[in-house]
């Protein structure tokens, strides 16, 4: 396959069936939307939307010394993960610049799954093969080895547990004793099955609500989502494109690669410093540089990350200048209207100075004119427990 030709989901023919308007996304041809992009958000914050999420990048590491290797290749503390759970961390580079934002799972003793974004899978493929070196594991590409459905929304573990009343709570297979999905937690991810088809049941999710990653063979893909559509028939289920994932993660507050998080910037200019932990055991990618950019930090602290909230109806995008007293004070990194608040909203690095919320004389400048906008603690929304 050439590197410019589009790869498809094995739930291609599936969204064209359902009407989906297509887009090229890191090189997959993907559902922006199948109808209305408000009226599928709306059911994720309500009922329950269904996601196909085939462009994540799976990369498999094993063997002995799985762990000491993720442990030196990521910033994070991996080895300390227990077995069936899950851990948000970064991928640097040595002068601390993030790579990506990854989700690691422990599959067992000495065997994880590290989750890429499908922007960097192969890059963080190419940089995890090379971190590998002198190390007794192996990193294997398994993106072709997985399809991912993610059911979202508060009505979804009714839906799941439906299919799958029981997960493993073990690898073992020696009739390891099991649990029902009620005892899945956050950031875990075990095997069970859903509607017959064996899955990674994970609870990780990116969209501000409860629900769950479904990671199954691509020949299960289709069987599995026609299931979990009749599951959810009256749950108020429909399928959701990567549109309204967009706004729901906004609203979530949750950073994107490309918009929040880039090479340009270390954990800590992210204000994502705590995902670094340089109490681990050993060396790793980044260490020194990530120690000096904790310093610089805590001296003198960089932009910081807060939301925005239009007082008129402009909609601020990307790259699009923070403003107060007519000097430049940050950059948007995110923008879009939001249905849950019913105002267009922003993600923005302002300086520290103008970072507190509801601090005055803000603004974006939207072609030219300066459009009020009050600055406001992140995330714009948090779903009640």
């Amino acid at each position: 396959m050439s590197s410019t030709e589009i790869r498809r989901t094995a739930l291609d023919a599936l969204h064209r069936s359902l009407g989906a308007t297509m887009t090229d996304f890191a090189g997959w041809d993907m559902p922006l939307r199948y109808g209305s992009e408000r009226d599928e958000h709306n059911a994720v914050r309500t009922k329950a939307g269904l996601f196909d999420l085939s462009h994540m990048g799976e990369i498999t590491v094993t063997g002995p010394q799985a762990a000491a290797l993720l442990n030196f290749a990521l910033v994070g503390d991996i080895a300390s993960v227990g077995v069936g759970r899950a851990r948000y961390t970064m991928i640097c580079r040595a002068d601390g610049g993030i790579l990506d934002d990854l989700i690691v799972y422990r599959l067992a003793e000495t065997e994880y799954m590290v989750v890429a974004n499908a922007s960097n899978a192969q890059v963080v493929l190419d940089a995890l093969t090379e971190r590998a070196e002198g190390f007794d594991a192996q990193v294997r590409d398994d993106r072709d080895a997985y399809a991912l459905i993610a059911v979202q929304g508060p009505n979804s573990p009714a839906i799941v547990k439906a299919l799958s009343p029981r997960v493993s709570t073990s690898l073992d297979p020696g009739g390891a004793p099991i649990a029902d999905l009620d005892g899945l937690r956050y950031y875990a991810g075990l095997p069970g099955t859903v509607a017959g088809v064996p899955a990674l049941i994970a609870r990780t999710g990116y969209t501000g609500e409860d629900g769950f990653e479904l990671f199954v063979k691509p020949e299960h893909a289709v069987e599995l989502w026609q299931a979990l559509t009749k599951a959810g028939e009256g749950a108020g289920l429909v399928p959701c494109g990567l549109s309204c994932r967009d706004t729901l993660r906004l609203e979530a507050g949750m950073p994107l690669y490309g918009h929040e998080l880039s090479t340009s910037l270390t954990p800590f200019d992210a204000g994502l410093g705590r995902v670094v932990k340089f109490e681990k055991e050993g060396d790793f990618v980044g260490r020194e540089a990530l120690a000096e950019a904790a310093g610089r930090a805590a001296q003198n602290p960089p932009r910081v990350l807060v939301g925005l909230v239009a007082e008129g109806r402009r909609v601020p995008r990307a790259g699009y200048a923070v403003v107060a007293g007519g000097e430049v004070i940050g950059e948007v990194t995110s923008g879009a209207p939001s249905p849950t608040l019913g105002k267009p909203i922003a993600m923005a690095y302002v300086d520290a100075a103008h970072a507190a919320p509801g601090t005055p004389g803000v603004g974006v400048d939207i072609r030219g004119s300066h459009e009020p906008y009050e600055v406001v603690a992140l995330p714009f929304y948090k779903r009640r427990k």
